[in-house]
């Protein structure tokens, strides 16, 4: 509650604003704009009232200052009685001061503000993610232009062209690349992804048609960065390249020296190993750099499939989990205080009628508590109960960790695991809430149960009289429904509230709607995730094996000509990128979880929990798209060795 002063300079504070829309809204100019008269009226209208309430609270204040200046300057009796009948009668409304956030029916724009804040979250993670991935299929890419490029540059240079002006060729070539790719990813991402997220809100927003703008700083940042990535690697490798005198760069490429590995020095199982598998382990290392490159993408890849398929098994069964298998109530019905034995009589017909399962009186109570990254009025839900044993038929209480039961005992209260992780609390520990009349209470926390929706706080009666100083008195009932579905839910509910003796019904509604927005939006971002994860996939393996193979094709056709069979030539190279797939496969799990704790902890929003329990979905599925690239780019590589022309390949040896 806000003293006098303080709500009359708040008030104060609008009278200028109301004041300047009343003359906007009769400015021809304004009205011919609509989308501005339309906003413009709607203010106009909630400012009209906050007036007429300023007002009316003007008028109340002046009233009460008269009175007690008759009280203290009046020597008449009749008039001092007068001025103290108005003082007794004139009573302050009470005022509430609360945020956008927690004022009433705030549900709808504290849902919307959780998908942002998800969006948010998403957008400053993911995109470098993908950067260091698509910076690295660029890197590769360009350092193999530059090499087949090689004799190409050896002859230039013979032929008298500066080293700067070779340079300008890959520098040209790369910023053209880098350049246009960008563009394309302007465009995409001004006017493809806005409609992706737009939908996403849509399905459960009415929202108005979407604005696209264009972005300049970050459309300059992606430019710089595409650009540095495109041309950079380039003209680093070229400036090597051209130290060579053009004799040299006229010739092919020596291949890559090879070096004792540390795996011979462990002689019981180097001995054992076959010929071809000794060759695919030096050559692995031979090939640093593409060995780096090949783990690092398929790591990317899998990274980003395993969070995307993560998430969406987290967030998928929360409410079938929370509401079916947690919570089996479908509504808490709040009395009226000091019921007559009539309203009494009443609500009984309603409880114990032919559409109700069963139901339990417990002390009903919503609690608060400042928590939250926002520092939000967390509300809790207070639920105390004297029969533990029927209370079973209503909350299963369990730890999430290992399923095991939790019992209420007389030392302290058992709260929901979203609740003790905003509070930063275990078992054992206690902190104060505070009641619906501003008074505080400590509580110890005896348990944390598992709960994925909204704030719980569970109780006996005897620990609710010890904290609370209080005598346990039944103030509701949980009612199960013989129909449980959500339309009888809220046909029951509105039985109720006609009902004199009912003070309020809770019904889990709101939270189950909050949940499939949230979820459905989440969802379909993921969708997007898990497409350019297999993208990314596809592009790094296959231009990582091209580029493998052209570098080697002397190589490979010299086992050829030695009578290698195709299947082992294939095998040769080719078994290279298999192990590097599975090392990329086994870091993107752990890189993917890393990922995964991420958005666990800063996605949803404070009355919301996701599942941290990992699905083997989330390994299966990454591990077989990726062995099934792996595979049809193998069985794509067979058939071009199978037709290699050796001759062609073989005839630059010197």
């Amino acid at each position: 509650m806000a003293d006098n002063s303080t709500i009359l300079e708040k008030l104060d504070g609008l009278v200028a604003r109301f004041e300047e829309i009343s003359t906007l809204i009769t400015d021809p100019a304004v009205i011919a704009d609509q989308k501005r008269y339309v906003k413009l009226t709607k203010e106009y209208k909630e400012l009209d009232d906050l007036m007429k309430a300023r007002k009316e609270y003007m008028q109340l204040l002046g009233n009460i200052e008269e009175a007690r200046n008759i009280l203290a300057n009046e020597s008449d009796a009749d008039m001092r009685e007068m001025a103290k009948e108005e003082m007794d009668s004139l009573e302050l409304p009470v005022y509430t001061l609360s945020t956008r956030r927690e004022a009433a029916g705030s549900d709808g724009y504290k849902i919307y503000d959780s998908i942002s804040t998800i969006i948010d979250a998403l957008a400053n993670v993911f995109p470098i993610f993908l950067y260091f991935v698509a910076a690295l299929v660029t890197l590769t890419t360009m350092t193999r232009f530059v090499d087949e490029e090689r004799m190409n540059a050896g002859t230039l240079k013979a032929l008298g062209y500066t080293d700067r002006d070779v340079m300008k060729k890959f520098t040209v070539y790369g910023l053209i690349a880098g350049v246009s790719g960008t563009l394309a990813g302007i465009l995409s991402g001004h006017l493809l992804l806005p409609e992706i997220i737009y939908n996403a809100y849509g399905n459960g927003f009415d929202v108005p048609v979407i604005e696209k703008h264009f972005y300049l700083s970050t459309s300059l940042a992606a430019l710089v960065l595409s650009v540095f990535s495109a041309v950079l690697p380039a003209c680093i490798v070229a400036l090597r390249e051209l130290k060579e005198k053009p004799a040299a760069l006229l010739l092919p490429k020596a291949p890559t020296k090879g070096s004792k590995i540390f795996l011979e020095h462990l002689t019981p199982i180097w001995n054992r190993m076959s010929f071809t598998h000794k060759v695919t382990a030096r050559n692995i290392f031979r090939y640093k750099k593409r060995m780096f490159m090949t783990v690092f993408g398929v790591c990317g890849a899998v990274a980003l499939l395993f969070t995307g398929l993560s998430v969406q098994n987290s967030t998928s069964k929360i409410n079938d989990r929370q509401f079916g298998e947690l919570i089996q109530y479908d509504l808490i019905v709040a009395q009226n205080s000091l019921l007559t034995d009539k309203e009494q009589q009443e609500l009984d017909s309603l409880l114990n009628g032919s559409s109700i399962k069963e139901q339990l009186p417990v002390h009903y109570e919503s609690v608060t508590k400042v928590a939250g990254k926002k520092k939000d009025k967390q509300e809790i839900t207070m639920i105390v109960t004297q029969n533990e044993q029927k209370f079973r038929d209503y909350f299963t209480l369990v730890h999430r960790e290992d399923n095991t039961q939790i019992s209420l005992d007389d030392n302290g209260v058992v709260i929901s695991e979203r609740l003790a992780k905003l509070l930063d609390v275990k078992a054992g520990d206690s902190f104060t809430i505070t009641d619906s009349n501003d008074k505080e209470h400590k509580v110890k926390v005896a348990s944390i149960t598992e709960m994925y929706t909204g704030h719980f706080m569970f109780m006996n009666d005897n620990y609710y009289e010890t904290a609370f100083s209080d005598t346990y008195q039944a103030n509701a009932n949980l009612v199960s429904l013989k129909d449980s579905s959500l339309e009888n839910a809220q046909t029951q509910a509105s039985h109720f509230m006609e009902s004199d003796a009912v003070k309020g019904v809770v019904q889990n509604t709101t939270m189950i709607n909050q949940i499939n927005t949230i979820v459905d939006s989440l969802n379909q971002i993921m969708q997007v995730l898990i497409l350019v994860a297999v993208l990314l996939g596809i592009v790094i393996l296959y231009n990582l094996t091209n580029i493998n193979v052209a570098e080697r094709i002397r190589e490979l056709s010299t086992i050829k000509v030695l009578g290698f069979y195709d299947q082992e030539v294939t095998l040769y190279i080719y078994r290279e990128t298999i192990l590097l797939s599975l090392l990329g496969i086994l870091t993107g799990f752990g890189v993917g979880d890393l990922l995964y704790r991420y958005i666990l902890a800063v996605v949803p929003p404070d009355e919301v929990m996701f599942n941290p329990a990992l699905s083997a979905r989330a390994f299966l599925l990454p591990a077989v798209l990726i062995a099934a690239i792996t595979f049809v780019l193998g069985y794509m590589m067979n058939r071009k060795l199978k037709y290699l022309d050796m001759l062609s390949a073989l005839k630059s040896v010197e």
